[in-house]
């Protein structure tokens, strides 16, 4: 499954369903966006069939960014079933992400 940008207008429609979604909160500007980036691109290559992975530009849609309590970027959140399970801010490793989606398999 390809990686999907999302929009304050389809935050809900993209996100909010039934299954796991991994959101990374994230900037053009943002050097550790930027970073985890291909890390996101191997999680989808890995995962892809179990884990949507949806990405929302903070610039252009605060306020999905603001809804969820984004104050750093990356802010990753994971959504189980329409709910935000769990989250973790700054980058991180595909170990690591790996790690926090299988607490929500």
């Amino acid at each position: 499954m390809a990686i999907v940008n999302v929009t304050d207008q389809s935050f809900t429609g993209e996100v909010e369903g039934s299954g796991t979604v991994l959101v990374d909160f994230w900037a053009p500007w943002c050097g550790p966006c930027k970073m985890i980036a291909p890390v996101l691109e191997e999680l989808d290559k890995e995962l892809g069939d179990n884990v949507k992975i949806a990405k929302v530009n903070v610039d252009d849609n605060p306020e999905s960014a603001s809804r969820f309590g984004v104050m750093s970027i990356p802010t990753l959140i994971v959504f189980k079933d329409g709910q935000p399970v769990d989250k973790v801010v700054g980058f991180q490793s595909k170990d690591a992400l790996k790690n926090v989606l299988g607490r929500h398999q």
